[in-house]
């Protein structure tokens, strides 16, 4: 009899023992599948506001990693990411920069993705005074605030004063460039300027400071305001700071995150929205 409870003890022992070891196990599988570290984020200044309020959700879930955002315009953004700058996800306001990324190496090609859509629109200061009613009188202000033509809204500004004709009439205004859309945006909500030219999103981000004049003709905008988004070779990352660039950059294709993006303007691109345009 003894040494059945003795047989019996060493079973329990040995099962004991083998809940605690998969129990163990269990909760690494658990803590690995958290990620951490520090991830660097390049996001065109027009999408500060939403990846703010992103960065919270997300961190909610992932409190381990740290996400440090440098906005801008693309084109200084793309130009920082060229000359060494840390980057591990780059987030564009226009595929051109993002294009030439993918061709220097630089932006890992089969994670890009076009993730939103905006328009571009003319403002003017909220209950300012202006004879302007549309793209295609824009010269009769006495002013213009302008992003740049490194800048992806100043860019998508002059293909639509180029295909309206009105481009060298433009050139000869009192045109106040900045150098991303955010500088243009202060410039009218401050009332510096007359009128000036920014994404839908960008003047609904201060209604209470400016006013739409008018959205950009879709004859006069060929191409389509899209926002790329992709991963970005980063030979300092560690490799649990590329596993938490990676999930956050899932992430920001998550049902949760564009939820957030539709609340500031934006509007996911998808294959039915591509389809549409190409018609």
């Amino acid at each position: 009899m003894k040494r059945r409870a003795d047989m019996k003890k060493k079973i329990a022992a040995v099962f004991l023992a083998g809940m605690m070891t998969a129990a163990f196990a269990a909760g690494n599988v658990q803590a690995a599948e958290k990620p951490e570290g520090e991830i660097y984020v390049f996001i065109a200044a027009s999408l500060t506001n939403a990846m703010e309020e992103i960065q919270k959700n997300f961190n909610e879930e992932y409190p381990d990693v740290e996400i440090l955002y440098n906005a801008d315009s693309s084109g200084t953004l793309q130009t920082q990411i060229e000359e060494g700058s840390r980057c591990d996800i780059f987030f564009s306001a226009a595929t051109k920069q993002m294009d030439e990324l993918m061709e220097e190496g630089l932006a890992k090609e089969d994670s890009v993705v076009d993730l939103l859509e905006n328009k571009v629109v003319l403002i003017k200061p909220k209950d300012g005074v202006t004879k302007v009613t549309g793209f295609e009188n824009i010269t009769d202000a006495a002013n213009i605030a302008l992003a740049g033509e490194d800048v992806p809204v100043g860019q998508y500004a002059r293909e639509i004063f180029n295909n309206l004709g009105i481009m060298d009439d433009v050139e000869a205004m009192e045109i106040n460039e900045g150098k991303n859309v955010t500088e243009v945006l202060a410039a009218v909500s401050e009332g510096s300027n007359e009128i000036g030219v920014v994404y839908a999103t960008d003047a609904a981000s201060v209604a209470d400071q400016v006013e739409i004049i008018a959205e950009a003709p879709a004859d006069a905008l060929k191409t389509p305001v899209l926002y790329p988004a992709g991963l970005v070779e980063d030979a300092e990352a560690s490799e649990a700071e590329k596993e938490a660039a990676e999930t956050f950059f899932e992430y920001l294709q998550s049902d949760d995150a564009m939820a957030v993006f539709e609340e500031y303007g934006f509007a996911p691109y998808t294959a039915e929205t591509a389809a549409e345009e190409a018609k």
